[in-house]
């Protein structure tokens, strides 16, 4: 029955605001925003724990790109039927997911949030739509409300969740079970220190083609570029 709730009640909340499609933000929880990240330097007590806050801190900046691309695509306009496309979604909880809500809010759009019962790091971010935060239990039915939508992906660095999301939906697209959409990752510098994509299409346990699923970006303006060049030749979106 909890499967079955956490199915339905989502699915008809989205259907009951004319949400046709999103734009899913993927990422840390981590990431300070730029005007806290000297604050948690200044925080630590070790040489460690100063390393790793300067290293967080090196990443603020995509905060602002999350933030950013989320305005754009939220004021993505709703068609003549009254459906609304590229509505942005989250995992409602802070860093990277806080930013996308709250660049939907910036420009007085309802955003989503697909919250998960954690116990660290997960709580509602303020800037989620109230009627469209949701509280999950099953880490499987969450992911699959984040795809059943989504039009555009974008992929911020992040950690063991942000891994988990993200190699999920390329072996969904890489097996056929998914339409390609737009796999935006943002730090290439970032995602090849800690994965080395080019190496797994050499030992051949993928091919190179599948490379292709990824599309590199640093900045809001040239993500959401890429996401009308994929779009370019397509049909209208409609209800």
């Amino acid at each position: 029955m909890r499967f079955q709730l956490e199915l339905l009640k989502p699915q008809l909340l989205m259907d009951e605001a004319r949400i046709e499609s999103t734009f899913v933000f993927y990422g840390s929880a981590r990431i300070p925003e730029p005007d806290q990240a000297q604050a948690r330097i200044d925080a630590a007590t070790t040489p460690q724990q100063r390393k790793i806050a300067e290293n967080l801190a090196a990443k603020a900046r995509y905060y602002e790109e999350a933030r950013a691309l989320a305005r754009i695509a939220a004021e993505y306009p709703v068609n003549e039927a009254g459906c609304r496309h590229f509505v942005v979604c989250s995992g409602g909880g802070p860093s990277i997911m806080e930013a996308a809500n709250r660049g939907a809010t910036d420009v007085g759009q309802t955003t989503i949030g697909m919250n998960i019962v954690l116990p660290h790091e997960q709580a509602p971010n303020r800037f989620v739509t109230p009627e469209l935060s949701f509280q999950f239990h099953y880490f499987a039915l969450r992911k699959m409300h984040f795809l059943l939508r989504a039009r555009a992906l974008a992929v911020f660095p992040g950690g063991f969740g942000t891994f988990d999301e993200m190699f999920e939906l390329l072996t969904l697209i890489q097996t056929g079970k998914m339409k390609p959409i737009p796999i935006l990752l943002f730090g290439k510098d970032f995602w090849n220190r800690v994965v080395d994509f080019e190496a797994l299409a050499d030992e051949g346990v993928i091919s190179h083609a599948d490379l292709d699923l990824i599309t590199w970006v640093e900045t809001a303006d040239e993500a959401w570029r890429a996401v009308q060049a994929f779009y370019h030749d397509s049909e209208p979106l409609a209800c």
